[in-house]
């Protein structure tokens, strides 16, 4: 129920963006991350991101609750939150940028289109201006949105104690997928 309360005020918070010219939204995002190690792959998804994108100003924003990453072992999840990412102090990581080339998708014909993205990512309560290419693919009218990032866990001061280091990969290959249904007011 709390999981449900936040992703509402999630949702509400990025439709505050201007309601006037045409959105597309998603409350059940996908963002998998996988980090491959000599020791263990470490790799989790999390289902439940929202996002909202105006295709007039290109403005998009995406939101993800930490403990909503889902892990096949019981222990790495519980080290991914308490240990890692602290995310009873950082619940969410966000991103708030604009897609570039917005102007170059046409809505109304199917195809595959290349985006270019930039904007502000916030992770573990750190903020990194990232660019970032994407895809849009459109087909009978659905709109899918696909992106792969690398994040230098570094850059968002997570902390990997010495004993474990060799065991977590400096860079983790995240990959995100949104299929988008229009917002109607």
């Amino acid at each position: 129920m709390k999981q449900q309360i936040i992703n509402t005020l999630s949702i509400l918070c990025i439709f505050s963006m201007s309601l006037n010219a045409q959105k597309y939204f998603t409350k059940e995002g996908t963002i998998s991350f996988y980090s491959e190690t000599p020791v263990e792959n470490i790799e989790a998804t999390n289902y439940k991101a929202v996002s909202i994108f105006d295709v007039e100003s290109g403005a998009i924003e995406w939101s993800a609750l930490i403990k909503a990453f889902s892990f096949e072992k019981a222990l790495m999840q519980e080290h991914f939150n308490e240990n890692y990412m602290e995310s009873s102090k950082y619940p969410k990581a966000k991103f708030k940028g604009v897609i570039q080339n917005i102007a170059d998708v046409d809505f109304t014909k199917d195809g595959t289109y290349a985006l270019k993205v930039s904007g502000s990512l916030e992770i573990h309560g750190v903020s990194q201006n990232i660019e970032n290419e994407a895809t849009f693919v459109i087909f009978e009218g659905a709109i899918r949105g696909v992106s792969n990032i690398q994040v230098k866990v570094r850059d968002y001061d997570i902390d990997i104690p010495s004993v474990v280091a060799d065991k977590i990969a400096e860079t983790v290959d995240i990959k995100i997928t949104a299929d988008y249904q229009e917002f109607k007011k």
